[in-house]
């Protein structure tokens, strides 16, 4: 009973949610747009229909439907994926999911994020473009090794002790001002932009110089590949480092992680 209690509460939940407007969210993979149909987004999660997601993706792929469930299978991978629950058993194990399985006109949808990251893509979000990306392991697009370097040493100079999300955080206020009018239009020239004196304290005290982590450098692609926690922030600081508050006085508040507080 307690069972069937949480399945119905797990189904009202969907049919909920799917009372709410959806917008139709694209998707890229390494920057080519992905025809999987519709992904609609549910309040902060970008859902997919599962059948033509992976079929797109993984062409050997089997999904069947019982009546309850899909199963997808294919060389070293079992996946279940069922309406109403908010799990994904992936090859016998549950992984939890943001927001519950959904079941929308004869298809069944999952959150996008988690889905992928089972099938080993990177996930990112671009917020200028209101598109989920998706990339390989060493896509780069057309950044050089020159670019991934520079980019990990800001990185990992500006981040000691952040999070992860903090680290994503430095390199996408670097890649976007690299995209901005108002900056150079690379990342070696953003980082040694020295109008006021320079625009990085690690650049005007040589901590940039470092070896970065690997860490840093796994961050450093991961911006490269689309992963954004900051939006379009250009500017960051830490204010209880410094005593030059111009960027809080005169830019937008985006967000703080960790240490920093994020403008645009």
């Amino acid at each position: 009973m307690r069972r069937l209690r949480q399945q119905l509460a797990a189904l009202l939940l969907g049919a909920a949610l799917l009372t709410l407007p959806a917008a139709a969210v694209p998707l890229t993979l390494n920057g080519a747009l992905l025809d999987v149909g519709d992904a609609p987004l549910y309040g902060d999660t970008t859902y997919v229909p599962l059948r033509s997601f992976l079929e797109e993706l993984c062409p050997d792929v089997r999904i069947t439907w019982d009546g309850r469930r899909a199963t997808v299978t294919r060389a070293g991978l079992t996946l279940i994926a069922e309406p109403g629950e908010s799990v994904l058993v992936y090859n016998g194990d549950r992984v939890s999911l943001p927001r519950p399985v959904l079941l929308e006109k004869g298809r069944t949808l999952v959150p996008v994020r988690i889905l992928a990251q089972l099938l080993g893509y990177t996930v990112g979000w671009s917020h200028k473009n209101q598109t989920v990306l998706l990339t390989t392991d060493g896509y780069r697009g057309t950044w050089s090794e020159e670019d991934l370097y520079w980019l990990a040493r800001i990185i990992s100079a500006e981040s000691q002790g952040e999070s992860w999300a903090g680290k994503i955080a430095v390199g996408n206020v670097v890649l976007n001002r690299v995209a901005s009018p108002e900056f150079p239009n690379t990342i070696y020239g953003v980082i040694f932009d020295d109008r006021w004196g320079g625009q990085f304290e690690p650049v005007r005290n040589g901590t940039v110089y470092n070896a970065p982590t690997d860490e840093s450098f796994r961050a450093a692609l991961a911006c490269l590949n689309g992963e954004n926690t900051v939006g379009d922030s250009l500017y960051f600081l830490a204010p209880h480092l410094t005593s030059n508050h111009w960027t809080m006085e005169n830019r937008d508040y985006v967000t703080t992680i960790g240490a920093h507080w994020f403008y645009r």
